[in-house]
């Protein structure tokens, strides 16, 4: 489709992993994160007709449009993405041009590893190269949400933005939605983590994840409260006064921030053990309380509390669907693989797909 294009990637973005923290972004809370070693590169060239020309190479799609109308384009949701971003800047005062960029992607759609948002980063850093201007992570963060909210129909916090914007190598990225503050935390080489598939498309924009967010909102407003951040789990325990799907809801979503800031304390000791626990806790959760895990996940999960190395495991990311994470033990790791494909393939009733990785980063 392009000729003449830049031999080198001209933005590059990591997937990301929620390690532990679910749906806690919106609500102001403690969020554990990282990237992963796939990556998502946009090339990019300019026009100087005001049109605009795009490509997704794996999905061997393209689409063609003009800077006049950045209206969302339901049928073309890859392209959605895109056109979020440029309105983004637009309404921040970048001037724009016309562009030609191609998109060329190794992330798995669908498995919670963020695919959507590594295309609205690397879009970004592509075009801070293409036309000389920068922005504060901040503010690349917010236009990535922006393009969820307005082009995607999915009201998302700032989570998965702002991990792949932070992502480092050989570290976790601690992130607190309240003060907006973000650290990273040198993560143990004695351990890995398995991500695993569980064969069903993780899809926020049915409306389950708006649901979920609407009762969070909405258990904030029972307590009197602005956000479920401004209280703590063992207050929490004894409203009992709240709805009971209301209470589990924030339940989940307080117990998460108080499980993070464990497991940083925990991270920093060098204790995987306790910080595996803390996983395991975070799934039954995700299951019992916020009901956002199918039987799929849940089943990658027991499969991996019978497999040696085993230290805890979760699933990531919205829920419904996607993938799980798996922390073990690195001297285990043949071990753990050979048992767990085995055990899940045989509960699942199919072949599952998975890597072993690290955290990593493309900043």
């Amino acid at each position: 489709m392009m000729r003449n294009m830049p031999t080198k990637p001209t933005g590059t973005a990591t997937g990301r992993l929620e390690v532990l923290g679910n749906h806690t972004d919106y609500n102001q809370g403690l969020v554990l994160a990282m990237g992963v070693g796939f990556t998502l590169e946009v090339l990019g060239k300019k026009r100087s007709d005001g049109q605009l020309l795009l490509h997704a190479k794996d999905l061997n799609q393209s689409w063609e449009g003009s800077l006049d109308d950045l209206s969302p384009r339901p049928q073309v949701s890859w392209a959605n993405y895109i056109l979020g971003v440029l309105q983004g800047l637009k309404d921040r005062g970048v001037p724009l041009s016309g562009l030609e960029l191609e998109i060329s992607s190794q992330l798995p759609m669908g498995a919670g590893l963020s695919s959507s948002a590594a295309l609205t980063v690397a879009t970004q850093r592509c075009l801070q190269n293409l036309w000389g201007f920068s922005m504060p992570a901040l503010e690349m963060a917010k236009i990535s949400q922006e393009a969820e909210h307005r082009y995607a129909g999915v009201k998302c916090g700032l989570l998965d933005p702002t991990a792949i914007l932070h992502a480092k190598k050989n570290h976790l990225v601690l992130l607190d939605f309240h003060s907006l503050e973000v650290q990273t935390i040198p993560f143990p080489k004695e351990a890995v983590f398995v991500v695993a598939s569980c064969g069903e498309k993780h899809a926020l924009v049915d409306g389950e994840y708006n649901e979920r967010r609407q009762s969070c909102e909405e258990a904030a407003q029972l307590l009197g409260i602005r956000s479920l951040r401004e209280i703590g789990l063992s207050e929490l325990e004894k409203k009992n006064e709240l709805p009971d799907l209301i209470y589990r809801r924030a339940l989940h979503v307080v117990g998460e921030t108080d499980r993070v800031g464990k497991a940083s304390s925990l991270l920093q000791k060098g204790d995987m053990e306790g910080f595996g626990k803390l996983l395991d806790e975070s799934h039954e959760s995700s299951r019992i309380n916020f009901e956002n895990s199918i039987p799929a996940l849940d089943q990658l999960c027991e499969s991996s509390k019978i497999s040696p190395g085993h230290l805890g495991a979760r699933l990531s990311g919205g829920g419904f669907g996607g993938s799980t994470l798996h922390l073990i033990q690195a001297d285990q790791q043949t071990e753990f693989v050979s048992t767990f494909q085995k055990e899940a393939e045989r509960r699942l009733g199919h072949s599952i797909e998975f890597f072993v990785t690290r955290p990593s980063g493309t900043s």
